[in-house]
């Protein structure tokens, strides 16, 4: 902002109407506006979206007109791009005209040099994926605050809560002051919004700089660790226990102002209870169980509390391996789906925790009851999410992939035909960059793996192999799911080797084995699948290169596997 402009206005204070729109308040700007005479408006909360919709119709719109191969491709299959289509763009876009004006660009140039045979068509979903190139700006900004106390709690919590908060609420939840906060934001407003009060959420300027902050590759020493979620979770619960304490029936009663951070922690705690999962430390889950217990004595015969001490045993199970864990959370799961009876509008996701729960307990031991019920529990939650409803694609996984387990047990075709159309399914409502696309894909992936198993019909095998490569690449480490996609394209791979005899693939599978062995340390509960898996594809490599220490590293794994 230039100086004189301020000085301008001050000296003539009779000029009817002066607007002035700014991209960030600075602390000099602020300091010069904040007077008597001038009225602040601020304009975070006044979404940019409309504009970029207007903007890219009007692009849109002359380049379809100009363009001969969109035209013919209209009259044959209608308005292009579609609705969906141009929502899709404008979420990716993130408010950012610049970005806009870029992704419109990739998509309407035609290459004139003849390398490039795609339509504009064509580009239109490789668009969906575009970075906006932002990193080198993320790194050099967030680099000016690094050396600030709390930044390496401060700018974490903004890349992974749930929903905006302003600073006030982010320092009671870190337990920090707020002019901490406020001095570590104030030098990052090129990349974060950080409004003129304490009271308004602080936003990102554009939604990239998440995927940066969550994405080691990209981030380095600003990765936001997926640890994280266990600090915010514990610390939500015990924001939340602190207005209990004051009111025990702030939750239930209509009408009461409930506090930011404890209405975040309210609807939150299970994000970063499942966020956090494979990164609780045995104290954290011991911490969680204690916080856990006040807060049912607090609300008794509430069903929030009871789900979430559930979730925290859950957790403890993959820790520590005790089953009488998974036990309580299942008796848990119980009282709470009781207290959410037909037709509540929760009772769904109570459905699924015990479906959950007793899928973990059925993987443990083996017990066939437990996997029926589960699908039972799964079909009605299926029916309480009809289409269009927002979370079918999570029940249709869920049905879909126990099928799958019942179908390895007993052999139904026709548990496996259920389950890959619903996982198709699911897997077609969660087009790139949903973000669970990731598990579809793994389940969709290892069903085909098992139906070429089946028929020998090697393009489902094909098909398996690439939608795990694209769930791999979407669960990149320290994503506490990579261990289940590395395992099943190893067992893919090693079932295309047998097809093909290329060695290639063998050694591949076994490079992957060994990665998901390393993500399951012991006592993780699934650690045997991994020895065994990695102990097959090494005895399959030393049937075919006669290499001893192959043969006796199988063995060892396969000793280790036994004993667990």
């Amino acid at each position: 902002m230039n100086p004189g402009m301020l000085t301008f206005f001050n000296e003539n204070p009779l000029l009817p109407l002066r607007v002035f729109i700014t991209s960030r308040v600075e602390e000099h700007i602020q300091s010069r506006l904040n007077v008597p005479a001038v009225r602040l408006d601020n304009l975070v909360d006044h979404c940019s979206d409309d504009d970029i919709a207007t903007f890219l119709h009007i692009l849109f719109e002359d380049g379809c007109r100009r363009n001969s191969v969109i035209r013919a491709y209209v009259r044959q299959h209608g308005e292009w791009p579609t609705h969906s289509d141009r929502r899709k763009l404008i979420k990716h876009i993130g408010g950012s005209f610049i970005f806009a004006s870029a992704v419109f660009k990739f998509i309407m140039t035609m290459n004139t040099e003849g390398n490039d045979s795609r339509t504009p068509m064509d580009r239109l979903p490789l668009a969906l994926e575009m970075n906006p190139g932002l990193d080198g700006l993320y790194a050099q900004t967030l680099a000016r605050s690094q050396h600030l106390p709390y930044f390496s709690d401060i700018i974490p919590t903004i890349a992974l809560l749930s929903e905006p908060l302003s600073t006030s609420a982010i320092a009671e939840l870190l337990g920090v002051r707020i002019y901490e906060v406020v001095n570590v934001l104030v030098n990052l407003q090129a990349i974060i919004q950080v409004p003129g009060t304490d009271e308004i959420p602080v936003t990102l300027c554009h939604t990239s700089l998440r995927d940066f902050l969550t994405t080691r590759s990209r981030s380095g020493d600003f990765f936001a660790h997926p640890s994280h979620h266990v600090r915010l979770f514990l610390r939500s619960l015990e924001c939340k226990l602190k207005y209990l304490r004051q009111e025990p029936g702030l939750f239930v009663s209509s009408g009461k102002q409930i506090p930011p951070v404890a209405d975040y922690a309210f609807r939150y705690l299970h994000d970063h209870l499942n966020g956090g999962q494979g990164c609780f430390k045995p104290s954290e889950c011991s911490s969680a169980v204690h916080l856990c217990r006040e807060a049912l004595t607090l609300q008794p015969g509430t069903p929030e509390p009871i789900e979430v001490r559930a979730g925290v045993f859950r957790t403890r199970v993959n820790q520590i391996g005790f089953l009488t864990d998974l036990d309580k959370a299942i008796s848990l799961h119980r009282v709470a789906l009781k207290l959410r009876p037909s037709p509540h509008p929760d009772r769904s996701f109570s459905l699924n925790n015990l479906g959950h729960a007793l899928l973990d307990r059925h993987w443990l031991t083996g017990t066939m009851p437990d996997l029926e019920e589960a699908i039972s529990i799964y079909r009605e939650a299926l029916k309480l999410r009809p289409l269009l409803h927002p979370l079918r694609s999570d029940s249709l996984d869920h049905l879909g992939n126990v099928l799958l387990d019942r179908h390895r047990r007993k052999g139904s075709t026709a548990d496996l035909e259920e389950a890959i159309s619903l996982l198709r399914e699911a897997l077609g409502l969660r087009p790139s960059p949903h973000p669970d696309r990731s598990v579809s894909l793994n389940g969709l992936g290892a069903a085909l793996t098992v139906c070429y198993g089946l028929t020998g019909i090697i393009a489902d095998l094909e098909e398996a192999i690439s939608l795990l490569r694209e769930a791999i690449k979407l669960r990149p480490s320290p994503n506490p799911e990579r261990s289940y996609s590395l395992d099943n394209l190893g067992n893919a791979l090693v079932d295309r080797h047998r097809h093909t005899g290329t060695l290639a693939d063998l050694e591949e599978a076994i490079a992957l084995s060994r990665e998901a062995l390393e993500l399951r340390p012991s006592p993780h509960p699934y650690r045997s699948y991994s020895l065994n898996d990695l102990g097959n594809a090494l005895l399959n490599h030393h049937r075919r290169t006669g290499t001893l220490a192959n043969l006796e590293e199988a063995i060892a794994l396969h000793c280790e596997a036994l004993e667990l």
